[in-house]
């Protein structure tokens, strides 16, 4: 797709992926319709793209707070591209998550993006070619221990995008999702910082994935996984899952260790 003069609408606007992602889409032609509850970490990407960037304040846990984003939409004259980028993510051991833990992510993670896409529909058959791009991650399809309910939540959105891309396959709505590896943002704890570090886990600044994204976006890649040895993990968990599971069994030691940590650090 060619994004000078495309109309976006990007979830999770405000987080480390989601600015990277505002301005790089305005650096390319595109304006943004920025959905996120705080407009402050986007004052600044407004205020250098007078115009091109709206800034919708809603909560998308809420049914009236989806609506409200899918009215802002077709206010604005509808949209060529949707970028659901919104997403939570709660470290520890599933014994260490209470219930509250589990619904928001696989709320936020999985359900929301569902109810957004139905509510786009509408708007997304009306240009002539549309796009509608969910990024995952690597844990949507490789189970990483400490992250049960985030692996669930991302495994959902992937195959929630492909079973609708085959659905959409005779339309013009063409259907992408993006896989990040760990990337340097507010979302992970500190203790997930640490235990990279620990595992020699790679760790990408917010602006190369976005610029992934671009990328993906512009190629309409229909599925794409970032990073290496992670696309070679992702392969190999497909047709050898038993060589994963020996690999992380090594690392599970270590993952106790610092899920103990941040579940200590949490009752502080």
């Amino acid at each position: 797709m060619e994004l000078a003069n495309c109309k976006v609408l990007l979830t999770g606007a405000s987080g480390g992926i989601g600015q990277a992602l505002v301005e790089q889409l305005c650096a390319a032609g595109a304006e943004v319709l920025a959905v996120a509850r705080d407009s402050g970490p986007l004052a600044a990407l407004m205020a250098r793209f007078p115009g091109r960037v709206r800034h919708v304040a809603e909560d998308l846990a809420d049914a009236a707070g989806l609506d409200a984003v899918a009215a802002a939409a077709q206010a604005w004259g509808g949209v060529d591209c949707v970028i659901q980028a919104a997403g939570v993510n709660r470290f520890g051991l599933l014994e260490q998550q209470d219930d509250a833990a589990l619904a928001q992510q696989l709320t936020v993670n999985l359900l929301v993006p569902m109810q957004l896409t139905r509510r786009l529909l509408p708007l997304l058959r009306q240009p002539r070619r549309a796009l509608l791009m969910f990024v995952g991650s690597t844990f949507g399809t490789i189970g990483f221990p400490g992250f049960s309910a985030y692996s669930a939540s991302k495994f959902g959105l992937r195959g929630f995008a492909e079973a609708l891309r085959r659905e959409l396959a005779d339309s013009g709505i063409r259907v992408l999702y993006l896989a990040p590896r760990a990337t340097q943002t507010a979302m992970n704890a500190d203790a997930v910082v640490a235990m990279n570090a620990a595992l020699g886990v790679a760790m990408d600044a917010p602006q190369q994935v976005a610029a992934q994204i671009v990328q993906a976006l512009r190629d309409e890649a229909p599925e794409r996984a970032l990073g290496w040895p992670e696309q070679l993990f992702v392969r190999l968990n497909r047709l050898l899952p038993r060589v994963v599971d020996r690999a992380l069994r090594k690392q599970l030691p270590t993952v106790k260790r610092f899920a103990a940590a941040q579940a200590e650090g949490g009752r502080g």
